[in-house]
């Protein structure tokens, strides 16, 4: 039977260097996995995290703590309505981009606030990623940026991020129509695999009302409650 994920919220943060309108590699493939979110009828929001001027830091709002100008707080409300949070980042050097760092940072600032059951926030919210570049290293960026989402409590399904890389050295990147990128088959089959397990693992925890507040609620461990860490049985 095929499944409905009309009830779930994606959200796609491109962190390329690139200021809109300039063309983003990074977000030609991204677009290749919104496609088929949307055709799930899947709400599908879409922005670049540079075109925003988000202050360096790990508090809710910056200003409150020196910056001129945070904008954040207003897109904090956008991460807190996704269901999925899909980043989307270049590779420089080997490693994703400073954007990207700064959105993870971000992120962390906001991952010790509680969900409703005490739960840590992102408990029952699924994370994925997509990476472009000239050279290897999808792999790495993957494992780095990966990590770092579910530690913060995203929960991460298998095969959750998808890329495409050209040669080594100097050469055309994805949406150059000379890399024929578009027409690369491991590409558009990981892009396509990762979106579904995105949208599964993602539609399972929303028909669930996440996971189980059993053993893993802050709340309930600052009250006392600790499960069988403390049983007398197994000590």
């Amino acid at each position: 039977m095929k499944p409905n994920f009309s009830n779930l919220n994606a959200l796609y943060i491109n962190c390329t260097l690139k200021a809109s309108p300039r063309m983003s590699h990074t977000e030609a493939l991204m677009n290749v996995s919104m496609d088929i979110m949307k055709a799930e009828n899947v709400s599908v929001e879409y922005l670049r995290f540079v075109d925003h001027e988000v202050a360096y830091g790990v508090y809710h709002d910056m200003t409150e703590h020196g910056a001129e100008k945070d904008m954040w707080p207003k897109l904090w409300e956008k991460v807190q309505a996704a269901d999925i949070l899909v980043i989307g980042t270049p590779i420089w050097l080997g490693e994703k981009s400073s954007v990207a760092t700064k959105l993870i940072e971000r992120l962390y600032g906001e991952s010790g606030k509680r969900n409703n059951k005490g739960q840590y926030y992102f408990y029952g919210k699924v994370g994925g990623c997509i990476i472009t570049g000239n050279e290897d290293g999808i792999k790495h960026v993957a494992m780095g940026t990966l990590y770092a989402l579910q530690h913060i409590g995203y929960s991460i399904p298998p095969q959750a991020d998808c890329g495409w890389i050209g040669e080594a050295g100097p050469g055309p990147s994805y949406n150059d129509p000379e890399s024929k990128a578009k027409d690369n088959d491991f590409t558009n089959r990981n892009t396509t695999f990762m979106t579904y397990n995105l949208l599964h693992l993602a539609q399972l925890l929303h028909n669930n009302e996440g996971y189980p507040a059993y053993g893993n609620s802050r709340s309930d461990w600052d009250d006392g409650t600790r499960w069988n860490f403390d049983n007398p049985e197994y000590r």
